[in-house]
């Protein structure tokens, strides 16, 4: 078996990882196996990052990679990682918890050593990631595919971990440096990779944690009918720096965000809107006035002019500048008609004050266009 360990100079995680874990008791892990079955394969590498802190030098992250030099040496690697892992809290990984985990685990059941991923709190970055590959305009969500997306950086490494299976059988009958070079190449860019595609972590803390909005001012334009429309335009902190510049539209509501900043396009109804009472056995309804009046001031229209009001006609109707909203976040919401599943609140000079309100607002669109996407 062979132990290759490496620095990593000034490539360190690009999001703040301390949000979920503790940097030096963290490893970024990555497997690399013969097939995908326990019984039928080998596993021949495991490779992880992690930091190392020591006293006389500046910290930094270090590669440490475990090579099965043929088949044999399987259990040594997995003895290496448990001994080196043990001391640690946190995995970081890239779909492990459907592949590189429960393989591991069950090598180790297979070879009866004493190990349990139970102990150590693992974060998937594939699995945190794959719900929003809309939201990305991705055609998938292989790492490589989002490593291209939110990272400048080329690999040198073609392969993939299909491709190096016959490479390391090759390997075992020679033991040729270049085939040893492809296979602790493509994991150690796979785990670079990890250190680099992390930074997307900052989109599902987008739609999760909350934005401030620093700014919110009415924008007026002609939309593509020349039809003079309205908009909100709110400029939004975002809770974590979005490490490539994303847009996304949908149910009218525009997001665009680089960084540490944000801004978020809604449109604004103007026009008449209805707000239905929910207690209307105690309303009548006027049918030649087409409005609804409480009993208590009713008595003074006469009984062939009213009836007893229904939940469908029992509405006021108001004329005022409205925002669409997808859930009860202000009452009283206004609907066009009782059916109608879209819902508004007004727009009030009393809200137009309210900043924690326009918070509120923003991670209700943010939540709705993540909801969206993950239909």
């Amino acid at each position: 078996m062979k132990c290759i360990q490496k620095s990593l100079g000034i490539l360190s995680p690009k999001y703040p990882i301390e949000n979920f874990c503790v940097p030096k008791q963290t490893l970024f892990i990555d497997i690399e196996t013969t097939g995908l079955y326990v019984r039928s394969s080998s596993l021949y590498m495991i490779g992880c990052a992690y930091l190392d802190e020591p006293a006389d030098k500046p910290s930094c992250w270090n590669t440490i990679q475990w090579l099965a030099s043929n088949y044999e040496e399987e259990q040594n690697v997995l003895n290496a990682f448990v001994n080196f892992a043990k001391s640690y809290r946190y995995l970081i990984h890239f779909n492990g918890n459907r592949f590189d985990i429960p393989y591991l685990q069950n090598k180790l059941q297979q070879y009866n050593i004493p190990f349990s991923f139970d102990n150590l709190e693992g974060i998937d970055i594939y699995r945190r990631l794959s719900p929003y590959k809309t939201f990305l305009k991705l055609p998938n969500c292989k790492q490589k595919t989002i490593e291209s997306f939110i990272s400048d950086t080329i690999r040198k490494d073609h392969y993939t971990g299909g491709e190096l299976i016959d490479i390391y059988h090759e390997y075992v009958l020679n033991h040729d440096k270049e085939k040893e070079y492809f296979l602790l190449l493509h994991n150690e860019e796979d785990l670079k990779g990890m250190l680099e595609i992390v930074a997307a972590l900052a989109i599902p803390d987008l739609f999760h944690l909350p934005v401030k909005v620093t700014k919110v001012q009415a924008n007026h334009y002609q939309d593509i009918k020349q039809n003079q429309s309205s908009e909100i335009l709110m400029n939004l902190k975002l809770p974590t720096a979005l490490p490539t510049e994303l847009s996304y539209g949908v149910n009218g509501c525009y997001f665009t965000g680089y960084g540490d900043d944000g801004k978020l396009r809604v449109p604004i109804y103007e026009g008449e809107l209805k707000y239905f009472y929910s207690n209307y056995k105690d309303y009548y309804y006027l049918p030649k006035e087409d409005i609804a009046i409480h009993k208590s001031v009713a008595s003074f229209v006469d009984k062939n002019y009213r009836q007893q009001a229904t939940a469908r006609n029992c509405c006021t109707r108001k004329i005022s500048s409205y925002l669409p909203q997808w859930d009860t976040l202000f009452t009283p919401f206004f609907k066009k008609e009782y059916d109608d599943k879209n819902l508004f609140f007004e727009l009030t000079n009393e809200l137009k004050t309210k900043r924690d309100a326009f918070n509120r607002y923003a991670h209700h669109i943010l939540e709705m266009m993540a909801a969206h996407r993950m239909e």
